[in-house]
């Protein structure tokens, strides 16, 4: 969790072993330039589950929402009573699905608002929400991600039961995408119509909203950079917060900037001569006189050690390989080309030094994976330091008014 009173011996200490920086800035302009893209009516969620993508989760919902964002997302209950201890009074919607009465309670008393997947999910909570009080649910249908949520050919039946029952208000109708992202549209295109349809025989317009009307949302990142008519009342965004984009083919809609790079210091430089194994399994064998960097970081901190002998590291702004068996703590780098490296110079993992670039997107293409599962992967042992100054932010333009915000 990133704090805002820290005493210089205690920012000294974060940043001398190794760190994750948070760009703020660049945080409170992609939040922007998301919104340059929404109409008046189109509110934002901010999607700080998983600890804000290991960006703090309490800081990045601060920040996000100086910027403009109105609402939250996060997956638990305890993420949600994170922000509320933190302060924050915002709307949380919790995406995950909960049943128990401690959840139940829980959600009530920190003013969550939960999702509602299932009718006998919504039958335990009308019996056990408190009766004094009126909570806001937020209805999920499944038109196609095969997850959470009803089918949506039964949302009539669903939403009807909701609104019989006592103690709960629908503050929204919400569904997933199994792929926005994809250039062939057909199944966002069909399931954009199951949702709609599901709406519409519910007697809902998702086109014109009544004031007091259920919120409706079905777009992701990749959604809200497609097409506008997925907007509705509110987009839920998370890997564009945070500056990275959810395929190539999207990266002309707006100019994001990243907002974590990570970074560590070299411990360690000595000279080794050819012939000379590197690290457990001597996965890499010298073939000359080679200038070995230890940098005080690795597989414990995020470092994937599949990456071992496969990526490189910026260092005095120079592109360097990493070599050798990447290990819990720490990994090597061959810095030959750069001979003034010594003891505590700062070696970038991930992030921009001058002209040289190194992306979460780059490390994902090296394992076969994805962005967001790199983003999730630094653990809380580094530090997250927050960097950059946040401009004043205008208010943000009133969406429609809707029941049950609190």
């Amino acid at each position: 969790m990133l704090s805002w009173e820290q005493s210089p011996s205690v920012a000294l200490m974060q940043r001398e072993r190794a760190w994750v920086e948070i760009d703020l800035a660049a945080l409170s302009d992609n939040v922007q330039q998301i919104l340059s893209l929404l109409s008046p009516r189109t509110e934002l969620m901010a999607v700080v589950k998983a600890d804000a993508y290991g960006h703090g989760a309490v800081t990045v919902s601060q920040t996000a929402l100086q910027a403009g964002a109105t609402w939250l997302g996060v997956a638990t209950i305890p993420e949600g009573i994170e922000l509320r201890e933190a302060g924050i009074a915002a709307p949380i919607l919790v995406l995950g699905a909960t049943h128990t009465a401690e959840q139940i309670r829980a959600i009530a008393h920190w003013q969550l608002q939960p999702t509602l997947c299932t009718p006998k999910q919504a039958l335990v909570y009308s019996e056990a929400v408190d009766h004094r009080a009126s909570l806001p649910v937020h209805i999920k249908l499944d038109t196609g991600m095969s997850r959470l949520g009803t089918a949506w050919q039964e949302a009539v039946e669903f939403v009807q039961l909701v609104q019989r029952l006592p103690n709960l208000a629908i503050a929204s109708i919400y569904s997933h995408l199994a792929t926005a992202d994809d250039l062939d549209p057909t199944v966002l295109r069909q399931q954009q119509q199951r949702y709609e349809a599901a709406l519409c025989a519910c007697g809902f317009d998702p086109h014109a909203p009544t004031p007091t009307s259920p919120r409706f949302h079905l777009a992701n990142s990749a959604a809200t950079l497609v097409d506008s008519s997925l907007h509705y009342d509110l987009v839920r965004t998370g890997l564009i917060l945070y500056g990275l984009y959810p395929a190539d083919h999207l990266k002309d809609r707006v100019n994001l900037k990243p907002v974590l790079q990570v970074k560590a210091r070299v411990t360690q430089v000595k000279m080794l001569r050819p012939g000379t194994g590197v690290s457990y399994g001597y996965k890499f064998i010298c073939d000359r006189k080679t200038h070995l960097a230890v940098i005080g970081i690795g597989y414990a901190d995020g470092i994937p050690r599949n990456l071992s002998n496969k990526m490189t590291a910026l260092v005095h702004g120079q592109r360097v390989p990493q070599i050798g068996a990447i290990t819990m703590d720490q990994l090597m780098l061959d810095v030959s080309q750069i001979p003034a490296v010594q003891e505590g110079d700062v070696v970038t993992l991930l992030g921009h030094e001058g002209n040289q670039q190194i992306s979460a997107d780059d490390w994902a293409g090296l394992l076969g994976t994805i962005s967001w599962e790199i983003l999730c992967s630094f653990k809380h042992r580094l530090p997250r330091v927050a960097v950059g100054n946040v401009r004043p932010i205008p208010p943000p333009i009133s969406g429609i008014s809707r029941p049950s915000d609190a």
